[in-house]
């Protein structure tokens, strides 16, 4: 069992966190799913929803949420 404290709200803040340190190489989505007991693809999840955000905060102009969200559903 790991040392580290249960989290029982998986925040905003503590997600990016967590996909911070996984882009930086300090830890794998493999690691953080056992420490914390989660499922790999909750994981990878974050990581695509960050993905996504990131480009769209990059953009010269960024969309708005709805925007973003109604984007996302034409594309799938």
């Amino acid at each position: 069992m790991s040392n580290e404290p249960t989290v029982k709200r998986w925040t905003a803040k503590r997600k990016a966190a967590v996909v911070m340190d996984i882009f930086k190489g300090k830890t794998t989505v493999a690691e953080v799913a056992r420490q914390h007991d989660l499922t790999v693809s909750a994981v990878e999840g974050w990581i695509e929803e960050a993905q996504r955000s990131m480009e769209n905060g990059l953009r010269a102009r960024p969309k708005d949420i709805r925007e973003q969200y109604e984007s996302e559903l034409r594309e799938t």
